[in-house]
């Protein structure tokens, strides 16, 4: 008597398993690299809103590192961060004025300023001016504008005082009205932009 030929069943079965090992074999190979590129090393970011100018427009995409913050958090020695970094950060959470409510639900956006006072310095705001550990802070970036005056503050381990390049009144929210910035929260610098026109913004650059 014949064998009889194997069931399509049986086919369809063995087909799909395939399916699914190749399945899981993407995945790994190809989406797993990407998250942890994207989570651990670097991704893309891109600027929402007026607070950077004169420096950042409206829609600029920059380069988001992220490792300087994660070596900082295992403890890796690392000169993250730098006086003059464009920082993309969390606000305080203790503070009103990092949040905004979408849809209902209310949350801490991400906000990008440069970091202008490292911890241990003492931070001022005089005649409009910056001033950092008792001296006029050298401003490159920085646009013309009424700041109001605001008394000494030392920063202390782990946390900055940052500020935007827009210094118009009622321009840019910033360590002026939610205070210094937690380390923790930061993503890390955004020192490169990539489009539209690429250039160093950090503090290796002369101003734009």
């Amino acid at each position: 008597m014949p064998v009889p030929p194997p069931s399509s069943s049986r086919a369809r079965h063995g087909f799909g398993h395939e399916l699914r090992a190749a399945w899981r074999t993407w995945i790994v190979g190809a989406l797993l690299p990407v998250y942890l590129l994207t989570t651990f090393v670097g991704t893309l970011a891109r600027v929402d809103g007026e607070s950077m100018q004169r420096t950042l427009q409206h829609g600029d995409l920059l380069v988001l590192l992220k490792y300087p913050r994660w070596l900082q958090a295992w403890g890796v020695p690392t000169p993250y961060p730098k006086r003059g970094d464009v920082l993309i950060f969390k606000g305080p959470a203790d503070s009103p004025y990092s949040y905004e409510t979408r849809w209902g639900i209310r949350y801490r956006p991400y906000n990008i300023k440069r970091v202008m006072g490292l911890p241990g310095d003492t931070v001022a705001i005089e005649d409009s001016r910056l001033v950092v550990n008792g001296r006029v802070a050298p401003d490159p970036h920085g646009s013309e504008g009424f700041m109001n005056d605001q008394p000494p503050v030392t920063v202390p381990p782990g946390k900055v005082w940052v500020l935007g390049d827009n210094r118009q009144l009622g321009a840019s929210l910033d360590s002026r009205a939610y205070g210094l910035v937690h380390l923790r929260d930061s993503a890390g610098p955004a020192n490169l932009r990539l489009w539209p026109r690429p250039s160093l913004v950090g503090p290796d650059a002369s101003g734009n």
